[in-house]
């Protein structure tokens, strides 16, 4: 009898635990636990990450910035005729006189125009001097000024933003500073983001070698970590310098979601007040080592990061 009851009372502690996961996803605090940071302990900087990393390897030591002081293509001092270039994966793009790229810091102000960007940053992302720039078509001139910086130089802004070029865009129409660290775009005509605004906040798109994976808004790669927990309810073991280089993803409707299983599909409020989303009530990320849409640099970084299927699981993880 002993025995009996026994069983009978782990087979009710197992339904209990099977009842709570219908907390999963509900608005509420979650409390870190565990160990953090594998494969993400180095410092992100928030001006882009890292050299690119392949699958299950680490990412590269960097200036912090997204370039490692190579300043190629996108050195030329003078804007020259701005235009409109298109481009396959971001619509319209702005370009100065020489059909390099420029783009926008999300730290810098419109309103009133500052640049933050200064010391290496500024190496990594050249500011665009406002001397000569004309409007080409397709621009309003209205929209072109400029900002005085800390070293008394004139810097172009577009709609009030200060633009930039990066180090590592090494020839035109290049936009490999696309989305770094979650705060570099490119400029559209009219100084706002040059995004893939046609994107949903989640959907699927299909990798040649991960098959379909989750993106964000902006076409970037989602990616679930394996030291976080889903039931009863999200925890996330990603905190402070993991946090800054695995941004969490924010929390997106239902409605706004395509080819994303819908079960578990909810936002979580962090100990930190950060929300973020999940799938399958796993906690969602980008990698700030990714650079443009299509990059999977996080792929089996630590052997604990992977990208995301539209289901929750992690692609490619070691089965246990």
């Amino acid at each position: 009898m002993k025995t009996s009851w026994r069983s009978a009372s782990l087979v009710a502690s197992a339904v209990a635990v099977l009842a709570l996961t219908t907390a999963c996803g509900q608005e509420s605090g979650t409390s870190s636990v565990g160990s953090q940071n594998v494969g993400a302990t180095a410092p992100a900087g928030g001006y882009g990450s890292v050299g690119a990393a392949g699958a299950g390897a680490s990412a590269s030591p960097s200036n912090g910035y997204g370039a490692d002081g190579q300043n190629s293509g996108a050195q030329s001092s003078a804007a020259g005729k701005l235009a409109v270039t298109q481009n396959a994966e971001l619509g319209k793009v702005l370009t100065d006189g020489n059909g390099m790229t420029l783009y926008r810091f999300d730290e810098d102000t419109a309103e009133p125009p500052k640049s933050n960007c200064e010391g290496d940053c500024a190496k990594a992302w050249p500011p665009v001097a406002a001397d000569d720039a004309t409007a080409g078509a397709g621009i309003d001139k209205a929209l072109l000024g400029e900002v005085t910086r800390a070293d008394g130089t004139k810097q172009l802004t577009i709609g009030g933003w200060p633009a930039y070029r990066f180090a590592k865009d090494a020839k035109a129409g290049d936009v490999a500073g696309q989305g770094v660290g979650g705060k570099w775009f490119a400029l559209a005509p009219d100084g706002k983001k040059a995004t893939l605004a046609s994107l949903p906040g989640l959907s699927v798109r299909k990798d040649p070698k991960l098959g379909d994976i989750v993106v964000d808004k902006n076409g970037m790669t989602v990616y679930r970590f394996l030291k976080d927990v889903a039931w009863p309810k999200p925890i996330s073991n990603c905190t402070g310098s993991c946090l800054e280089k695995w941004p969490a993803v924010g929390i997106v409707s239902k409605d706004d979601t395509k080819g994303i299983e819908k079960k578990g599909l909810m936002g979580f409020t962090r100990p930190d007040g950060v929300k973020q989303m999940t799938v399958d009530c796993w906690p969602a990320y980008t990698f700030s080592g990714d650079t443009k849409p299509g990059d999977t640099n996080g792929q089996g970084v630590g052997g604990t990061w992977y990208a995301m299927a539209p289901d929750g699981k992690p692609v490619g993880a070691p089965k246990k």
